[in-house]
């Protein structure tokens, strides 16, 4: 007999099915999730892509302006430091969806951390494995309540698996996969 089935069938109105997906979503873990990917470009370039006004516009952002820790703005091409802010907006949402956060590391040349939605933070690191350069992205959620986790943890995968596709895209002389058009909604490409 399986853990919750009586006479009166499954607890709390539940299905066989739902009550073992319950089960089994309550043993993942939440709390962080990793996205990898292979890109034949050189490190620099990936770097930069991550790291400059100019790079994150051309593949993730509408708008990414940075501001130094005395208030004044960077310039397009200039790589992020710790302790810069940022104000982020997307192609596909009105300028009510914007993220202002913290930029938490950045090396100068395979890794970096800022601040994102939620209290979330977002690590890159830029790697060698096997003869290829791979990009890694590390999204920890370190809020305690299980439900944000599972949020952020499902909205945010969905969006650095898109974004990171993008990034491969056009580093790699591909097409540029974003919806710019901010009247087309539910689009899994924005």
């Amino acid at each position: 007999m399986l853990h919750g089935y009586g006479l009166m069938g499954w607890r709390n109105g539940y299905s066989q099915k739902q009550e073992l997906t319950l089960h089994k979503m309550s043993m993942y873990n939440w709390k962080q999730f990793i996205k990898r990917i292979p890109i034949k470009a050189p490190p620099k370039a990936i770097y930069d892509a991550w790291a400059t006004q100019q790079g994150l516009e051309s593949w993730f952002l509408r708008l990414a302006q940075f501001s130094k820790p005395d208030g004044t703005a960077r310039s397009k091409n200039s790589h992020i430091e710790k302790g810069d802010t940022y104000k982020w907006l997307w192609f596909g949402y009105d300028d009510s969806v914007a993220e202002e956060q913290k930029i938490l590391a950045a090396n100068g040349w395979d890794h970096l951390q800022f601040g994102f939605s939620g209290g979330c933070i977002v690590t890159v690191s830029i790697k060698q494995e096997e003869g290829e350069t791979i990009c890694e992205l590390i999204q920890d959620m370190p809020m305690e309540d299980e439900n944000e986790q599972q949020h952020f943890y499902i909205e945010c995968s969905k969006g650095w698996t898109f974004y990171m596709a993008n990034l491969k895209s056009i580093l790699e002389g591909g097409l540029d996969l974003r919806n710019k058009n901010a009247a087309l909604k539910q689009v899994i490409s924005a």
